[in-house]
């Protein structure tokens, strides 16, 4: 009898290097007001006092069932859960990768965007999704997505727990179904941030000062740590947390000709002590907040505008900056001394849409560049930033 074999065999091998960073900054002590207590405390009005969700609904998992058809562009959010394994989001699904970003597999289909995700480990993982913040969960590693309620505001959400978390002041204890608000102080600029149900930080803008608070108590009471006079307004605010005592705050100043002033300082002793670690001031939006006009001799981060913020620990944050201006407008900076030096990578990324940016730990993360002409691409260092290495180039935007 005839034996016939054929034998097929195929190897894609692909791997981009990028550059060695660039050169380093330094940052600068800033001596702290004595606490003092704060006057006024006000509920934040986006978290009802207590905000009832509807029973959980399981969301079918199409991935599981046949190759899903959605397109896979615009990416909206990513997390990790290692450096292996992690999600992103975009306009109705949510899918999973366990090799890097190398394959992907689409896991939830439904509508709106994916505002944010976020995983504790590589089983429990949230999204919200849309304005109305709708809440999703899996405690499966997203085999099933299913409904729990909704977040009512927009900022920063984290889990501590599998049932305990935080969005600005809002604050649930069982796992996204109800939340109440924790009180803020009165006129706080963008979101306050808590780290634990008694550890918050808020910023407030009085007359020609910024002022950082902080509470120990819930929010029950709050003094004043830092205060620095502004010739900038703030309008906005980006607050972070790798510990009861650290607070990285970013404030974001005025805009013009695709500029955008901003700043960031860093406290890792409950605001005893601050360090300047960026100091971006341009030419279109003016100084950065905290700084008095002229003044241009603090570390600077790449890019005319801010990027996104990320903290892995006391010591180590990352920032991308962008240049809406440039032919490669995306860059990532970092430190690893809690802001003491800051570092601007030397490679720059294409892509005039949102950047996102999201670390497993102080040396392995993920890059993802968008466009609305062009498909979204993803990249991945392990050495802290040094080098990019593309491993995905998603479906071409439609």
């Amino acid at each position: 009898m005839l034996r016939k074999t054929i034998t097929l065999l195929a190897i894609t091998l692909f791997a981009l290097t990028g550059c060695e960073s660039s050169g380093t900054t330094s940052g600068t002590a800033n001596a702290s007001n004595s606490p003092t207590p704060s006057a006024t405390i006000t509920p934040q009005p986006t978290a009802a006092a207590e905000t009832p969700a509807p029973s959980s609904t399981a969301v079918p998992n199409k991935g599981n069932e046949t190759p899903s058809k959605v397109s896979m562009n615009g990416v909206t959010a990513v997390r990790l859960a290692d450096a292996k394994s992690g999600w992103i989001g975009g306009k109705g699904w949510i899918a999973r990768t366990d090799d890097g970003g190398v394959k992907w597999k689409v896991q939830y289909e439904g509508t709106g965007d994916i505002k944010q995700l976020f995983a504790l480990n590589s089983q429990d993982a949230w999204a919200s999704v849309g304005d109305e913040g709708k809440l999703l969960s899996t405690n499966d590693g997203g085999q099933h997505w299913t409904s729990v309620g909704k977040v009512p505001n927009q900022a920063f959400l984290h889990f501590v727990t599998k049932t305990e978390a935080f969005s600005g002041n809002a604050h649930t204890v069982d796992g996204g179904v109800k939340w109440t608000s924790l009180p803020v102080p009165e006129g706080t600029k963008g979101d306050a941030y808590f780290h634990d149900k008694n550890n918050g930080w808020a910023v407030r803008q009085v007359k020609d000062a910024i002022e950082v608070q902080r509470t120990q108590d819930g929010g029950k009471t709050w003094n004043k740590v830092m205060s620095r006079k502004t010739e900038a307004s703030l309008t906005g605010v980006v607050i972070r947390s790798a510990g009861v005592n650290d607070a990285w705050v970013e404030l974001i100043g005025e805009s013009g000709m695709t500029q955008t002033s901003y700043s960031l300082f860093h406290t890792k002793d409950g605001g005893k002590n601050w360090l300047t670690v960026l100091a971006n001031s341009t030419a279109g939006g003016g100084p950065a907040p905290g700084f008095p006009a002229g003044e241009n001799t603090g570390p600077k981060n790449t890019g005319s505008k801010p990027g996104p913020l990320y903290v892995v620990s006391p010591d180590v944050a990352y920032m991308g900056g962008q240049c809406p201006s440039c032919d490669k407008p995306n860059s990532v900076g970092w430190t690893k001394d809690g802001g003491k030096t800051w570092v601007n990578g030397k490679e720059s990324f294409t892509g005039f849409g949102e950047l996102l940016l999201a670390m497993a730990d102080m040396n392995q993360g993920w890059l993802i560049t968008n466009d609305n002409e062009q498909p979204s691409v993803m990249y991945t260092t392990a050495n802290g930033g040094v080098n990019w290495n593309k491993v995905h180039t998603f479906d071409t935007a439609k």
